[in-house]
């Protein structure tokens, strides 16, 4: 039997209008609107081994940031203040830190308190503890490393106008303790507010809503404020600036991005403000105010971060046709899942990713209609099976819910945590009836709106609302194999056939003849493109591939998706026509989810391919985010 788990409020005794009475982002609210502060679960499943704070002693509940970029130092420096929750008797609170250089740490009346910085930890940084004393609001002066894993700084020749510098952050899962100096674990959700000074003419925007006009302050330099009134998960405080512009797209959404990407961005996701009233429709009311998007420069790793209020975008989903907008449906989706409702730790990534991925596809739905999102279900489904396929169907990291041990950030399979928990809210839909499911989603969603959760309680209230003692219904369901155990349990359900049927056709044509249907290929979606690419033989010849090439024109496609699918399997083929394209590739993009696979078909080549992959990650390593350095180190080596 699993551990029950409570949340737990530090100092239950006092009402959360009192215990927020002295946090520094209450000064600016409206009379008689009360802070919330989030819940600390402490049960076994939601403790959070990948951070030193001990939240159920003292917690941070709210961050005040007052900082300076210096592009040429390649670092940000200033002061944080800490709004702590702590036990009467608790003298000490202990926070994340990754390298930061902390110079002093004062009360309110700046009085100079003691601390320690522990032992470094690989892969978790090292614990900083504050003597706090009495004291419940702290201010830590303090600058970043030039090498802070969450902040990549651009030069101009990286960006797309080729004129002005550009920063960009990336804190998921725990990079942010390497420029914020707080408790950096999803469990402990803080309010915060920063004031951010750059130089002219670059423009700031943060994960959070802009408080007034950008202010002059001097030195050819301009402050930007926010605030996120809200609680949230510390990975979610994000940052960006360069020369950036802004389009509305609707009456709550925008995008930003460099002056030159400005339109196309803007054509891309023209239909925004429709992807946010078909998600409320759904699952209820979009409570973050407004939803903007940046998109950033290629390096940005990952194809996108939701960040709240601004969403992360990497450019490689613009193609020209909105065919790869499934990105944004699914960014938008974390506004509920993700981060109104957070995991507690990263044992239960899935929890985010997994029910977020369900609902992207809910969304794609609702706009574009059924066949589009049963063939990208189906294409989750194939990513599925590949990764328990790849790790074995016993292996421990198939499960949804990791032991701590497994739960490593960002160590986790997508094909699992997003992919798997997808299938398996799609299984529960299609038993219990999606009327009745929607109805406890959203329900869920209400409940535990900017607070913490752990599989065991998805778990308790999936019996309470929607098995409710029918001991038929939950045997049907097998949630405790869904979750906890391995492998797929066999209540699964499977795409419709139908999906895929033409193209699976198609491909059947192709393996027996040899001949692409160019006239099929130019009436598809991306979708149908991409399954055709995956149904090929995995074996081809020089002759074939080239065919293939000249006759669906692969190696000049605008999509960034079909690119890299064609890349893959020529240079698993030792296609050399595929290496200066595959070049041109890794040198202009970042992103993670392309770039590793690229590097590690090179690398499974031998002789001919381990030349050319180490040759080109020496060319293009430092133009890398130090996500994808990291990940990509693992497969080709750092070069010499």
């Amino acid at each position: 039997m699993r551990a029950a788990l409570k949340p737990f409020l530090l100092s239950l005794s006092l009402p959360l209008s009192l215990l927020a009475a002295g946090c520094s982002g209450g000064a600016d609210k409206p009379a008689g609107e009360e802070a919330i502060v989030s819940p600390i679960l402490t049960g076994e499943d939601a403790k959070d081994t990948a951070s030193f704070a001990q939240p159920e002693v003292a917690r941070v509940t709210h961050v005040a940031l007052d900082l300076a970029l210096d592009f040429a130092a390649k670092t940000v420096s200033g002061t944080a203040t800490l709004d702590i929750l702590a036990k009467p008797d608790a003298d000490t609170i202990v926070l994340d830190s990754n390298g930061l250089k902390i110079s002093r740490i004062t009360d309110e009346s700046g009085v100079e308190l003691p601390f320690t910085v522990g032992a470094r930890v690989e892969g978790k940084g090292e614990p900083v503890s504050v003597k706090i004393g009495k004291a419940r609001t702290i201010t830590i002066a303090y600058s970043a490393a030039p090498d802070a894993e969450a902040l990549q700084w651009l030069a101009p020749q990286q960006t797309a106008g080729g004129k002005q510098p550009y920063l960009l952050s990336q804190g998921q899962a725990t990079l942010n303790r390497s420029w914020i100096p707080t408790q950096d674990s999803p469990g402990i959700r803080q309010s915060w507010e920063a004031r951010i000074t750059a130089p002219k003419p670059l423009t700031v925007v943060m994960s959070a809503l802009r408080v007034g006009e950008p202010e002059d302050v001097g030195d050819n330099r301009r402050a930007f404020r926010f605030r996120m009134d809200k609680p949230v998960a510390p990975y979610l405080i994000a940052i960006a600036a360069g020369d950036l512009a802004y389009r509305e797209l609707g009456p709550r959404t925008g995008v930003w991005t460099e002056p030159s990407m400005l339109d196309a961005a803007a054509a891309e996701l023209s239909d925004t403000e429709k992807m946010v009233e078909a998600a409320e429709k759904l699952y209820g009311p979009y409570r973050w105010g407004r939803y903007e998007m940046i998109v950033l420069p290629p390096s940005f790793p990952y194809g996108g971060m939701e960040n709240p209020t601004m969403t992360f975008l990497t450019p490689t989903f613009i193609a020209g046709d909105r065919s790869l907008t499934g990105l944004v449906a699914h960014e938008l989706a974390h506004s509920w899942s993700g981060n109104l409702v957070t995991n507690a730790n990263w044992s239960d990534s899935w929890l985010n990713e997994g029910i977020t991925s369900y609902f992207e596809n809910r969304i794609v739905e609702e706009l574009y209609g059924t066949k589009r999102a049963q063939q990208e279900a189906a294409l989750s489904f194939a990513e599925m099976e590949k990764a328990l396929a790849e790790a074995g169907k016993d292996a421990p990291i198939t499960a949804l819910h990791l032991p701590p041990a497994e739960g490593v950030p960002d160590g986790e399979s997508s094909g699992i945590i997003y992919d798997k928990g997808a299938t398996f809210m799609r299984t529960v839909e299609s038993i219990v009836g999606r009327e009745k499911f929607d109805a406890w989603l959203r329900n869920w969603f209400d409940k535990h709106a900017f607070q913490p959760a752990t599989s065991a309680m998805l778990l308790a209230d999936m019996r309470a609302n929607l098995v409710k003692g029918d001991a038929a219904l939950e045997k049907k369901l097998m949630l405790e194999d869904w979750i906890y155990k391995p492998g797929l349990p066999s209540n699964v359900i499977h795409p419709p056939a139908s999906a895929f049927a033409d193209v699976d056709k198609a491909a059947g044509a192709y393996r027996a003849s040899g001949t692409p249907d160019a006239k099929a290929w130019g009436s598809w979606t991306t979708a149908e493109r991409l399954r055709f690419l995956a149904k090929v033989p995995a074996k081809l010849d020089a002759a074939k591939l080239a065919a293939l090439d000249s006759s669906l024109g692969l190696s000049r496609s605008g999509n960034k998706e079909i690119l890299f699918a064609w890349l893959e399997l020529a240079l698993n083929n030792r296609y050399d026509p595929a290496v200066p394209v595959a070049e041109k590739f890794l040198s202009s993009v970042g992103r993670t989810k392309f770039v590793k696979p690229l590097y590690a078909a090179l690398m499974k080549q031998g002789s001919w391919g381990q030349p050319i992959a180490k040759r080109i990650y020496a060319k293009n390593r430092a133009g890398y985010h130090g996500v994808t350095q990291g990940a990509v180190d693992e497969v080709v080596g750092k070069p010499a």
